[in-house]
């Protein structure tokens, strides 16, 4: 097994435990990460979404596999169960994370999953009949932006 599978395997070890603090031990002070709630964050910026979502999480649980890695990436699949928040509906999202690497630490992180197929869990009819929309989605963004933001307001 080599170093990067290591760091796929830990980083996600911690995540099934919530412990934001060692998820943020794992990325690089110049990382990037992307999803399609989260595009186009920061070092800061991610390592706070970790924190903010392992504080937050409701009937949690992950899974991961798949993985593979090479010199300077890796990917992985992780499925992860839970109560979403902001309207107490049960989700499963699956995912598909990409990740480059530099000095043994994560330096790009973008995750993959379905925004339609998640809308429609975590929204319910909303996300049945307009989830496949630009609207909904940048809608989406812009709330877990301004939550992001009052986060690390509060916590850094």
């Amino acid at each position: 097994m080599n170093y990067n599978n290591e760091v796929i395997i830990k980083f996600y070890q911690a995540f099934q435990q919530l412990d934001w603090k060692t998820m943020q031990q794992f990325y690089h002070a110049d990382a990037r990460f992307t999803d399609p709630v989260f595009p186009d964050l920061n070092s800061r910026e991610t390592q706070a979404m970790w924190h903010m979502l392992c504080k937050n999480a409701q009937g949690f649980s992950l899974k991961y596999s798949d993985i593979e890695s090479a010199e300077t990436t890796g990917k992985c699949r992780w499925d992860a169960w839970y109560t979403f928040s902001k309207t107490g509906r049960k989700v499963h999202n699956i995912i598909h994370a990409n990740f480059l690497f530099k000095d043994g630490l994560i330096l790009k992180h973008i995750d993959s999953f379905n925004f339609w197929r998640w809308s429609q869990m975590s929204l319910g009819l909303t996300g049945v009949l307009l989830g496949w929309t630009p609207y909904v989605q940048k809608k989406v963004q812009a709330t877990a932006r301004k939550s992001l933001n009052k986060f690390i307001l509060e916590h850094y």
